[in-house]
């Protein structure tokens, strides 16, 4: 598997663009059979500026401390389900949180619309993730108590909604890891995509995953804030009141669905900053978010 995973990074060129001192990163193949091919077929693509397309390997890239706190988080990158912005998003998150102790995760997702049997196939990769990470809790000295997700735009969708359907079976069982928990312990959505409802059906996460034949039925389903129920984890919320891409309404129906269920939930509202900020967009206020994300962190116990 170890020579597979080399050729394959290989093949792909740089794993992260052009810096190579992401491509020694250690990564974990999600499936050793990839459910519901065929796939795009062909090695995964990476741009210079780290975005993936033709993923046709799913995979965590694990980024570990020297000295790990306990606590682990899943790190899903945006791109409207169409592309994984791991350059801008997932990548400098994950470094950031490794600063801090804490063990990163990248997921390196399957796409819908990339020649797979299913759209299902993000929320199947998300879930098994999460089994793999709790299973593999002592390898990494993880806490299997302190294992939360953190997603940007369209990731911030799927980390929402793994959040709440953590029990449903996106895929048959396939070995021991999926007898595993994948409720993430806490969850981070940063100018996420939430509701698939109008009026905020315009986004390209929309297209990616409904199509042009949806229906209201569909619509429901696919909406985060229609899936919040009493076992969603606690959640931290952050938008920009700019954000031209995912209105800001949709964190607002997320935390008021949150608050409905009493699930504890922090939300930052940003004055400017428009969409596609990962850590923060200078001269703005979003800047501030990782450091309130940390201490979210650490007055809830993780």
């Amino acid at each position: 598997m170890r020579k597979i995973l080399f050729v394959f990074l290989w093949v792909s060129g740089l794993v992260f663009g052009q810096n190579t001192s992401q491509n020694n990163l250690p990564s974990i193949p999600l499936w050793k059979n990839i459910p519901d091919g065929p796939g795009p077929g062909g090695s995964t693509q990476i741009s210079p500026k780290g975005s993936f397309t033709n993923v046709s390997v799913p995979q965590l890239i694990v980024h570990q401390p020297k000295s790990p706190t306990g606590t682990a988080v899943l790190i899903i990158s945006g791109g409207g389900y169409a592309h994984i912005e791991s350059g801008s998003e997932s990548y400098p998150a994950a470094e950031w949180l490794k600063s801090q102790g804490i063990t990163a995760f990248e997921l390196i997702y399957r796409l819908p619309d990339e020649g797979w049997s299913t759209k299902l196939v993000p929320f199947q990769d998300a879930q098994r993730a999460m089994r793999i990470i709790r299973k593999n809790a002592g390898k990494y000295k993880i806490n299997p108590d302190k294992i939360g997700v953190l997603g940007f735009s369209a990731g911030g969708h799927l980390a929402g909604y793994i959040s709440s359907t953590f029990d449903t079976a996106y895929y048959p069982p396939k070995d021991d890891i999926d007898k595993v928990s994948a409720k993430p312990n806490f969850t981070g959505m940063i100018y996420p995509v939430v509701s698939m409802l109008p009026p905020n059906n315009k986004t390209h996460s929309f297209k990616s995953l409904l199509g042009k034949t949806s229906d209201k039925e569909e619509e429901i389903k696919y909406s985060v804030e229609r899936q919040v129920n009493a076992q969603t984890p606690i959640t931290f919320l952050t938008h920009a009141k700019d954000d031209p891409i995912s209105p800001v309404e949709n964190s607002i129906l997320m935390y008021q669905a949150l608050k409905s269920n009493a699930i504890p939930v922090e939300f930052h509202l940003f004055s400017t900053g428009g969409h596609g900020w990962g850590l923060g967009k200078k001269g703005t206020d979003t800047v501030e978010w990782p450091a309130m994300f940390l201490n979210w962190l650490k007055v809830n116990g993780f």
